[in-house]
């Protein structure tokens, strides 16, 4: 979730596969709820939903307190301790409390950088051959836009023939800002940016991180000084409102599972016996030299539920970016509706876990899981 809170992305990746909605379950209670905090959006619209950010929060809140879960924010993990070399017995948590102990039977990294994962001592991959990582953004902001000539303007998407990012990127005027310039209406008068790229050797690095934030708000400004040249109806009297709190970091740290879903896997788009959703989202890979990969209309490939499960460590599941791909893989998974999707199987995983396998991940009745998961209105084949 703090990708699209914290961390400000505009708009939700496509919910459907141009026919149906294909991310369901609890992904389809958070994309509905959500849509709440957009009313100007298509009631109908399943595809580059504006989010709100703010909104999203109070879904979130909402979700998870009603649960029966305790939230604790301000709080980061800082260490693991093994009861056995494949076993976790506690995380090590520090917030204004110090250092606290959390002891549990099976455990979820949900950390996006599989931090949990690697400090247990999973295996794991970074990057392509070329020990390069995808590019990250710092999404942002600008207020006191001009509705109506947003909407009547040519959007500054790269995609459109007509945008001002073209003559922009040939003025040499703007160094700082490139060719990916999406952007979302989230509310009257807000335009949020998902625009210009960052580049790491190493996404995980908090002195590189550390570095992009600051270039990060540079880039913003620099978005804005364009678009107050080349639409000063629109953008004249806006300012940036928001830069986000969180970077937009698109890969980091990829943990072995106990299956690894590959590219090939995507181009076939293969079906699993353990599949616990499925995803039909391109593979979007935002570094120099790879070409875009999309479906047709109504196709889409399984999740099998091995990747959620690393290698190795008997009571510990991953979902979200770091999940068990390889890296061209990834530029498909690493978004927002299928992180959805492996979140809620590996939460009900955990839960299954503890009451069939005693507390092995790798060996629950994964038969039972598909079920629980179509009550839940989980979608797979």
């Amino acid at each position: 979730g703090g990708i699209g809170t914290t961390g400000m992305i505009p708009a939700w990746c496509p919910f459907s596969d141009g026919e149906k909605i294909i991310y369901r379950g609890l992904a389809d209670k958070v994309f509905r709820a959500a849509k709440k905090g957009v009313p100007h959006e298509p009631a109908d619209k399943l595809d580059w939903v504006s989010i709100n950010p703010e909104q999203l929060m109070t879904v979130y809140d909402d979700m998870v307190c009603s649960s029966g879960a305790k939230v604790l924010f301000f709080s980061r993990l800082a260490d693991v301790e093994m009861a056995s070399d494949d076993t976790i017995e506690a995380i090590i948590v520090a917030n204004k409390n110090g250092l606290t102990a959390f002891k549990a039977k099976v455990f979820v990294d949900c950390t996006g950088d599989g931090d949990l994962s690697v400090w247990a001592g999973a295996n794991y991959f970074m990057g392509n051959n070329s020990d390069q990582v995808q590019l990250s953004t710092l999404c942002f902001s600008v207020a006191n836009v001009d509705s109506y000539g947003y909407t009547t303007n040519p959007n500054l998407y790269w995609e459109n023939k007509d945008s001002p990012i073209h003559d922009a990127l040939k003025s040499g005027k703007y160094p700082l800002i490139d060719q990916h310039s999406c952007n979302n209406l989230i509310g009257p008068s807000v335009v949020q940016f998902n625009a210009g790229h960052i580049a790491m050797t190493n996404s995980t690095d908090p002195w590189q991180i550390s570095d992009a934030m600051v270039k990060g708000r540079k880039v913003a400004a620099e978005y804005l000084r364009m678009l107050k040249d080349y639409q000063p109806q629109v953008y004249g009297n806006a300012f940036i409102v928001k830069t986000a709190s969180l970077l937009g970091i698109r890969e980091s740290r990829r943990i072995e599972g106990d299956y690894v879903f590959t590219i090939q896997d995507w181009l076939d788009r293969k079906s699993f016996d353990d599949e616990i959703g499925r995803n039909c989202y391109f593979v979007d890979i935002h570094i120099k030299g790879y070409e875009a990969k999309h479906y047709g209309r109504g196709e889409s490939h399984g999740i099998p539920y091995r990747i959620l499960t690393p290698k190795g460590i008997k009571n510990l599941l991953t979902a979200g970016r770091c999940i068990s791909t390889d890296e061209e893989a990834l530029g498909s998974l690493r978004v927002m509706p299928p992180s959805l999707v492996t979140g809620e199987a590996a939460g009900l995983a955990a839960a299954l876990a503890i009451k069939q396998s005693k507390n092995d991940v790798h060996n629950i009745d994964v038969d039972f899981l598909r079920k629980r998961l179509r009550e839940e209105g989980q979608y797979f084949k």
